[in-house]
């Protein structure tokens, strides 16, 4: 099926329609594929299987030496972990043998234990811990006084009572024990090779702070090692105690390979580890070697699977590679042929034009002559200038013609005025690339048209759209930015925003943190020209409901009301806008307001004590006249020389009481009605209500109503202004108490109930205030008009009172409410409550300096 080059088409690697472009790697590989020879593309076909098969078998080798190093690496971590679990079980062991011993040692110090209870004591703790040799008790002259060994221990070894203690056995551990008086751990050297090595541990003895000898306990290192390592441990391992020179003093060593299993082995290290056993110290050293499990290089099944695998990959790779040679020979005579097919089709949807080297037209398709209104027979043939070029620009024309022919073309096309058979014009954009052949020469250039007279006029009403929009957004009297989020550029900016922050994006991100709204910082990934939010779900983002804040810049001295939503960006990015309006006027009237509410608040209390004043004048003489009497008394008494010195002190004590009684009210009073600022802050209920007691009650003592308060404990503290919460609730005691006047009730019934208790409106939690009476009730007219302002059914009331304390309460974030009492369908009396919310911390607090900063109204 080859066909001699001859034979071949001279354009072969026509470039892809526009819009469906090479990657920039495909089109290097053709191109430097298509400037080989022949005999350089057998050359680069034989050569390239064999080192993919060179490459696999370096990377199945690296594989193995990675593989086994990794598993060398876990296995020396194990037997580390091991080593110092079995440590720690060794040095647990001896401390407890330790505190028992020194307990021991403690009673024998106090003069609690004679010879025959040590004896017996030690028997006990031998029998116990198996570990143990003996225990000795030697005295300040090296004398054993009592000792116990362990049925291990040979007759020839055993210590009797009355003995002296041999001086060159533990000289230098009793010693040490004597000077340090500290328990003092060591090792002794036996004369005889064949005797079990020991760790002796010397107690010193006590007689009134003097040194009177020692306890010596002995262990058996072998029965250490036993006892104290896990058995799992010594079966994985081979554990050995050793001293300071490295000399096994109990266990066993792992075997040594042999010279030719350590040539086949995967390696000849031994894995070990040691470590000093506290708290003896470096005398005492545990070791673990383990044992080998390896099979070595050629026992390993894994080795002999992937080696075959391998195998069957290099026989493949092979004869991939032979039945590629037998390919490439048909592929040269179908690749030039296919790759001009394969262009003409791809270019379908647009104009297609062919050009030799001298300029003439090769070739046209029919999408092209239906854009110009020209036959592929009335093109084909001809030089420039072509029919289809406009009179007036042929000399621009021929100029970029001649760039084309001369290879000066640009990437990214050019665009061009076309002029259709009927004489009329449109837009259009060219992309020029060479043709090539079979043998790599460029035989021409083919070029693609496309109309692009609509996209030029949606271009431009685009454009004129956006002068308008940028026009009105210009003229607004709000400022309005748009910056995307993880980035501190600035996309968008009005004429008011650049006024205030000088058009760039610090004021954008000030506006968008103090609004509260969460943005991220800048980071590294939005250096590079990647989305740190790709794949987020946007569409949520942007469909959601714009937030407002009210924010205060005290670089500017203004109050903004802020307004943030997400928006897409038009290149697809996820964005922010920000709209910030000039409040600052309304917050000066609100300031007014507030200003002139307070000035109610004051004015209602002083009101309340005008009307509590005949009240305040009967509590207040009742300890005034208390203090006359006291004084008269004491005068009398002293003139007729009647008093004694305790007398006389008792009854300046009681002049004094009522005097700091008297001070009580009046303070109380002018707490009351002093006007000060707005002050919320966390207040304690029970403290709120005692206070309004204290002052309601003057006015319910001279009314001869009885008042019954109830706070229900663990009240949570409430963020309000005290002296507000106060004044209401004098304000519905004292009404509660006019009603139960003007309903004339009987004493037994002339009663007002404050209950205060916890509650939950709209799962918020907070504190009720319920203040009930014996009174009338409220009638469903003034029902109606209960919280209208200057209405009252008092004669002599102004009707602000209540208005006051609704708006106080709503002020605080609550609600307050009237209802009557009834007992079926007769009314008994009157219920006022009021609800305040408990303090939520929220994230988002206005800074105090922004508050501090703002202008204050002065009347």
């Amino acid at each position: 099926m080859s066909a001699p080059d001859s034979q071949l088409p001279d354009s072969v690697f026509v470039p892809l329609a526009h819009g469906k472009r090479r990657p920039w790697w495909q089109a290097g590989w053709i191109s430097w594929w298509g400037h080989l020879s022949a005999s350089r593309q057998d050359r680069f076909a034989f050569i390239a299987p064999l080192a993919s098969v060179l490459l696999f078998m370096t990377a199945i080798g690296f594989s193995f030496w990675y593989l086994r190093a990794e598993e060398l690496e876990r296995e020396q971590e194990a037997v580390r972990r091991d080593v110092e679990y079995a440590q720690q079980r060794v040095r647990l062991r001896l401390l407890e043998r330790q505190e028992q011993l020194m307990r021991l040692a403690r009673d024998v110090s106090n003069g609690e234990v004679n010879a025959e209870d040590f004896t017996t004591r030690a028997e006990s703790l031998i029998s116990q811990h198996p570990e143990l040799q003996a225990i000795t008790w030697i005295d300040d002259r090296r004398l054993i006084v009592a000792s116990q060994d362990a049925a291990s221990v040979s007759v020839d070894q055993q210590r009797q009572a009355g003995q002296a203690l041999p001086v060159g056995e533990t000289e230098g551990a009793y010693s040490l024990a004597r000077d340090m008086m500290q328990p003092v751990y060591a090792q002794p050297a036996s004369k005889i090779p064949t005797l079990t090595p020991s760790l002796q541990l010397h107690v010193p003895l006590t007689d009134r702070g003097r040194f009177a000898g020692v306890v010596l306990g002995e262990y058996s290192i072998d029965g250490l090692l036993r006892y104290g390592v896990p058995p799992e441990i010594s079966a994985k391992y081979a554990v050995a105690l050793l001293d300071a020179n490295n000399s096994v003093l109990a266990g066993n060593s792992a075997p040594a390979r042999s010279a030719s299993g350590a040539l086949w082995s995967w390696t000849d290290r031994t894995t070990e580890y040691e470590v000093p056993v506290s708290p003896v110290g470096n005398g005492l050293l545990i070791r673990a070697q383990g044992y080998r499990a390896s099979l070595g290089l050629v026992g390993s099944g894994l080795f002999w699977l992937v080696g075959a695998l391998s195998a069957m990959t290099v026989w493949m790779l092979l004869g991939t590679w032979r039945h590629t040679r037998r390919r490439m020979q048909a592929q040269r005579a179908l690749v030039s042929e296919t790759n001009f097919r394969r262009a003409m089709e791809n270019s379908m949807p647009t104009g297609m034009r062919a050009l030799d080297l001298q300029g003439r037209i090769t070739y046209v398709n029919a999408a092209f002559c239906q854009m110009t209104g020209w036959q592929e027979s009335e093109l084909v043939g001809q030089l420039a200038p072509f029919p289809y070029w406009p009179d007036a620009d042929h000399e621009q024309l021929k100029s970029r013609l001649d760039d084309e022919l001369n290879g000066r073309v640009k990437s990214n096309g050019f665009q061009m005025r076309v002029k259709r058979h009927d004489g009329t014009h449109f837009d259009a954009r060219l992309y020029m690339s060479p043709l090539i052949d079979a043998r790599g020469r460029q035989t021409g250039w083919m070029a693609s048209m496309t109309d692009i007279t609509e996209p030029n006029r949606v271009r431009q009403q685009l454009s004129e759209s956006f002068q308008r929009f940028t026009t009105v957004l210009e003229a607004l009297d709000a400022s309005v930015s748009v910056a995307p989020l993880g980035s501190e550029e600035l996309l968008f900016a009005n004429k008011l925003y650049r006024q205030w922050f000088e058009g760039n994006s610090v004021g954008h991100l000030q506006l968008v943190a103090q609004a509260g709204v969460p943005t991220p910082s800048a980071s590294d990934e939005a250096l590079d020209d990647v989305d740190a939010y790709a794949g987020l779900p946007t569409g949520a983002l942007t469909a959601a409901q714009p937030e407002n804040a009210e924010v205060f810049l005290p670089e500017l001295g203004k109050w903004l009301e802020v307004r943030s939503r997400y928006l897409t960006w038009v290149d697809g990015r996820l964005a922010q806008m920000v709209i910030a309006t000039d409040i600052t006027p309304r917050r000066h009237a609100e300031a007014l307001a507030a200003a002139q509410e307070e000035r109610a608040q004051s004015a209602s209390r002083l009101i309340t004590m005008g009307e509590m004043a005949s009240s305040v004048a009967h509590e207040l003489n009742q300890p005034l006249t208390a203090i006359n009497n006291y004084c008269n008394g004491m005068v009398s008494r002293i003139k007729g020389k009647q008093i004694k010195e305790a007398d006389l002190l008792a009854a300046l004590e009681k002049t004094a009481h009522q005097a700091q009684r008297a001070g009580q009210i009046i303070q109380r009073i002018r707490s009351f009605v002093k006007r000060s600022e707005p002050n919320r802050s966390l207040s304690s209920v029970s403290v709120m209500v005692g206070e309004a007691v204290e002052l309601a009650g003057i006015e319910l003592k001279r009314r001869n109503v009885r008042l019954t308060p109830y706070v229900a404990a663990r009240l949570p503290d409430l963020l309000v202004d005290p002296i507000l919460i106060e004044q209401v609730l004098v304000n519905l005691l004292k009404n509660a108490a006019e009603s139960i006047g003007q309903a004339n009730r009987p004493s037994a019934n002339r009663s007002v109930e404050l209950r205060v208790l916890p509650k939950v409106v709209g799962d918020l939690p907070g504190v009720e205030f319920s203040v009930l009476d014996s009174g009338k009730g409220l009638a469903p007219e003034v029902m109606q008009r209960l919280y209208e302002a200057f209405f009252s059914t008092k004669a002599e009331g102004m009707g602000i009172g209540l208005s006051l304390c609704r708006s106080i309460v709503e002020s605080h974030h609550g609600r307050m409410q009237a209802d009557n009492i009834y007992n079926g369908p007769e009314v008994v009396g009157c219920c006022f409550s009021f609800w305040i919310p408990q303090h939520q911390p929220g994230p988002h607090t206005a800074p105090a300096a922004a508050i501090e900063s703002e202008p204050k109204a002065t009347s």
